[in-house]
């Protein structure tokens, strides 16, 4: 499959043969970065804010996803897992994990997950392969916690969105405080992820992707 990375919390993930999918698709004119214009089969939004849930930067879709369940969509099957807000924290906004599910290549977004999930949120997502991690602090994890979902997910491969950015129009940490906790070199970003069940490394893996078209 193939993922690349659009700015803030957008993604565009696709697989041969299966349903294409755009995540937290963002308003340009609040959080910066180039003006979206992607198509996709399902968009997904993890919370009701214009840096993610812009659904109109999208053409074509035939599904919106916008919170939990369980869904199977043109061999995709999505589960949703909400983590904030409803009876536990009325006080704090809806967020919904999603673990995407491509014919056994498992890759979960995480939205703008504030604190590490419970044990229960971790079994419903399940085993997870590719992990896209907020890492810029804001509304969502900064660093330090960010390693620590990390270590607690035990993914094959990480991939950091939300943070810093000179396209960026929102004060959030930079990419290199993640890679400090991390304890890891400078990154070198990809222009997108491109990957199989088969070639998946053992060990976890961090791998930084530049925003589309500039690298």
């Amino acid at each position: 499959m193939e993922i690349t990375w659009y700015g803030h919390s957008c993604f565009r993930m696709v697989e041969r043969g299966m349903a294409s999918v755009v995540t937290d698709p963002f308003d340009s004119d609040s959080v910066g970065y180039e003006p979206l214009k992607l198509r996709a089969d399902i968009v997904t939004a993890s919370h009701d804010a214009p840096g993610h849930n812009f659904i109109s930067a999208v053409k074509g879709f035939s599904r919106e996803i916008t919170g939990p369940g369980e869904f199977e969509i043109g061999g995709v099957f999505i589960t949703g897992v909400q983590t904030d807000g409803g009876k536990k924290n009325a006080d704090l906004p809806r967020n919904t994990l999603y673990v995407f599910d491509f014919d056994g290549l498992t890759v979960a977004h995480l939205g703008d997950l504030r604190q590490a999930p419970t044990q229960s949120e971790i079994e419903a997502l399940g085993s997870v392969n590719i992990a896209l991690v907020p890492v810029g602090g804001g509304h969502a994890l900064n660093a330090a916690k960010a390693a620590e979902v990390v270590s607690l997910l035990e993914p094959n491969i990480v991939i950091p969105m939300h943070y810093g950015h000179p396209a960026a129009k929102i004060g959030l940490e930079p990419l290199e405080k993640f890679v400090k906790e991390m304890g890891l070199a400078a990154p070198e970003p990809l222009p997108f992820l491109k990957i199989t069940r088969s070639g998946l490394p053992d060990e976890t893996k961090i791998i930084f992707l530049g925003l589309s078209g500039s690298v």
